[in-house]
């Protein structure tokens, strides 16, 4: 880069964490800093990939350099993640249409786990490829894989339990149309940019939406037909809500919390040497306890603010409690798509806020005749995406999508609810857009 001969530095947020790389980065004279795989920020931040939080602490250390961010699925939750996460200020978003009618959308319901798993490798075993087959764990990808093998299916595993080049490998072959299947966890997938892939099929329910539609969009880039098939087992959600759980290390968290100083500004590695904190486990405490309004970062590194250390542990649980509750609640919504009757497409597309009035004729709901156009909503009571939302329980939300008799919003602390308009006609518990819930006028309550 300082001769001049290459044009792009990429790497991984993890290696932003490094000092030594990020002040051989502030030399050079940067055109801009790219943030690919943006949602990232937002699905990933608080606990798998924490370094992801951190890449603001960079871009101010860079200097003032445009940053872009770029993915290809992200609801307007997402989005506002991204903008805040990232410290853009009065960023320009572009965000084009989600809906990729070339996919069929369909959902396979099974009651027994053994019937479920043999009719993953049939309907495998007889579609066209290239696809991708995603499973939960690293033991379902191996026996997956190995099984379509023994039916004379070119599959191979992939996860993060694999050496790097066996990872590589597959990714090759897959590219090269050496192999027509993948059986993989959620760590395949990023950067891969294959168009002809026919079908994404999942044997188990993924954690979210979001995951999903992104896991999903691999399908069909070329704008040919593709298939995107769920295998669903309600038992399954457990799983999904296993991964979900979340904690505080209150030991950790002191320990961090201790070592820093409200005077003198530390880098991680200054916290890393001293704590003895690891890595990954540093950065998630750092990211949580600045969450907290514990700790403030800055262009020399991390200072403690003024407080009282069990006030600064209680928030950060607090804090880690509201987390969970959203993510299980992202489940749940992952489960009112497997389980809808309704259009497939209209229920995702709502979810990331576009609205669908009729069935979009290219999913299982639709060729089975259950799903139904919906009537045009009233002036009353439309309400339009975005729109603030003030619950007396549930705090402050923001809906996302909504139908002529009930809405869905995601609220800060309490995630996503499917509040009904005339469930409850006399309870004065929800405010919309800034205009009280009164009589005559449009009243929202829980539905589920």
């Amino acid at each position: 880069m300082r001769s001049g001969e290459a044009g792009y530095v990429f790497l991984a947020p993890e290696q932003l964490l490094n000092d030594d790389v990020v002040d051989r980065l502030c030399a050079l004279d940067l055109a801009m800093v790219v943030v690919d795989e943006a949602h990232c920020v937002s699905a990933w931040g608080h606990d798998f990939r924490p370094s992801y939080l951190r890449l603001a602490d960079i871009v101010r250390r860079l200097g003032p350099v445009p940053v872009v961010a770029l993915t290809a699925t992200a609801s307007p939750v997402v989005r506002a993640d991204i903008v805040n996460h990232l410290g853009l200020r009065d960023p320009v978003v572009i965000a084009t249409g989600f809906d990729r009618p070339n996919i069929r959308l369909e959902v396979e319901q099974h009651v027994d786990d053994k019937d479920k798993r043999a009719a993953v490798l049939d309907a495998v075993t007889e579609m066209a490829g290239p696809g991708l087959v995603y499973v939960a764990t690293r033991k379902d990808a191996e026996r997956c894989a190995a099984a379509l093998q023994e039916r004379g299916v070119a599959a191979a595993a992939y996860h993060a339990g694999l050496r790097a080049a066996d990872r590589d490998h597959v990714h090759r072959a897959f590219g090269d149309d050496d192999l027509d299947v993948v059986v993989a966890t959620s760590a395949f997938g990023m950067g891969i940019d294959k168009a002809d892939v026919r079908f994404v099929v999942h044997a188990s329910i993924p954690d979210s939406v979001d995951s999903y539609y992104q896991q999903v969009g691999r399908a069909g880039r070329d704008g040919d037909d593709a298939v995107a098939r769920l295998f669903y087992r309600a038992e399954d959600l457990s799983l999904a809500r296993f991964f979900m759980t979340a904690h505080a290390d209150e030991e950790r968290l002191a320990a961090v919390f201790t070592a820093l100083s409200s005077t003198t500004p530390k880098r991680l590695r200054q916290l890393r040497d001293e704590t003895g904190v690891e890595n990954r486990a540093l950065t998630q405490a750092v990211n949580l306890l600045e969450q907290a309004a514990a700790v403030r970062s800055g262009r020399r590194g991390f200072t403690a603010v003024e407080e009282d250390l069990q006030q600064v542990l209680a928030r950060a649980v607090r804090i880690t409690e509201a987390t969970e509750r959203v993510d299980r609640t992202r489940v749940e919504m992952m489960r009112a798509y497997a389980e809808t009757t309704d259009c497939r497409r209209r229920n995702l597309l709502g979810y990331f806020g576009e609205q669908r009035e009729h069935p979009c004729g290219n999913c299982d709901s639709c060729r089975d005749g259950a799903a139904r156009g919906r009537p045009l909503p009233d002036e009353q009571s439309a309400v339009a995406p975005n729109t603030a939302v003030e619950h007396r329980e549930w705090g402050h939300g923001v809906v996302i999508s909504g139908e002529s008799d009930r809405i869905t919003v995601l609220f800060d602390e309490y995630g996503y609810r499917t509040l009904a308009m005339d469930a409850i006609r006399d309870a004065d518990i929800v405010t919309i857009g800034g205009r009280d819930v009164s009589a005559g006028a449009p009243r929202v309550a829980a539905s589920s």
